[in-house]
């Protein structure tokens, strides 16, 4: 059993539409205390600083927690790494869009209520048009 009083996090990025790490992604990180507050209730958010996603898509660096905090927030900046993705594909060769964005979700929130003590790592799976998230290990 951890008696630590914080919690901690780590992410990872996979874009699914190519079956690789998405590295290069600013990632963001927000903290706020309020557990028991109804919705929409609790502390104001506190941003924590950030980190980008490295070769292997891991944000290794994230800011520590600050005590009491109950939820936390991931702000993933994912507009970027598409359109770079995109130029680097119309060099070899050009798309043929019909219409519309690159990237249906330019940023992606991830918002979950974390306890002391424990360790959230929270894996973000992503394509163009979608994305999914989960609690991994």
């Amino acid at each position: 059993m951890s008696t630590s009083t914080t919690a901690s996090v780590s992410t990872h990025i996979l874009d699914t539409s190519i079956g690789r790490p998405a590295g290069g992604v600013a990632v963001h990180l927000s903290a706020r205390s309020g557990q028991g507050a109804p919705y929409g209730q609790g502390g104001d958010w506190q941003a924590l600083g950030g980190s980008a996603t490295d070769a292997d898509g891991r944000c290794k660096d994230l800011p520590a927690l600050p005590e009491g905090t109950t939820h936390v927030r991931l702000d993933f900046e994912v507009e970027p790494y598409f359109a770079k993705k995109q130029a680097d594909a119309q060099q070899d060769a050009p798309a043929n869009r019909d219409s519309g964005p690159g990237v249906f979700f330019p940023e992606v929130a991830i918002t979950f209520a974390v306890v002391p003590g424990e360790h959230y790592h929270v894996p973000l799976l992503l394509n163009p048009f979608g994305y999914s998230v989960y609690r991994g290990s």
